[in-house]
């Protein structure tokens, strides 16, 4: 029972994630944020931009995900989950969507 402290548990490791992946992520965060403010200013069909400001999103939850979640360094159960969760995500976003771009279609305003 001496052997095992807060950081390593029977049968589990935690992975010990150095201070510069925490500084790469936060820039690559930063710069995403940024092509999105930009990328909302370049005129552009609605639909286009609602696909790249949908693109970036996924790309920063994929970085959070991945880094901030420690997803990455995780088990393989771990890795089923969070694609799971974020194939329920692209689900909803999808139906959304669908609903979204149907509104114009309505027989009778506000039907």
């Amino acid at each position: 029972m001496a052997e095992h402290t807060a950081h390593h548990t029977e049968g589990h490791e935690h992975h010990v994630v150095p201070i510069r992946v925490y500084t790469w992520t936060l820039i690559g965060l930063l710069i995403l944020l940024i092509a999105t403010v930009a990328a909302g200013f370049i005129p552009m069909p609605v639909w286009l931009g609602t696909v790249v400001a949908l693109a970036i999103a996924a790309i920063k939850t994929s970085l959070v995900m991945a880094f901030f979640m420690h997803v990455k360094f995780s088990g393989k159960l771990i890795w089923l989950l969070a694609a799971a969760g974020f194939f329920w995500l692209v689900i909803m976003i999808i139906f959304a969507y669908a609903d979204y771009i149907t509104r114009p279609w309505e027989p009778v305003p506000g039907f």
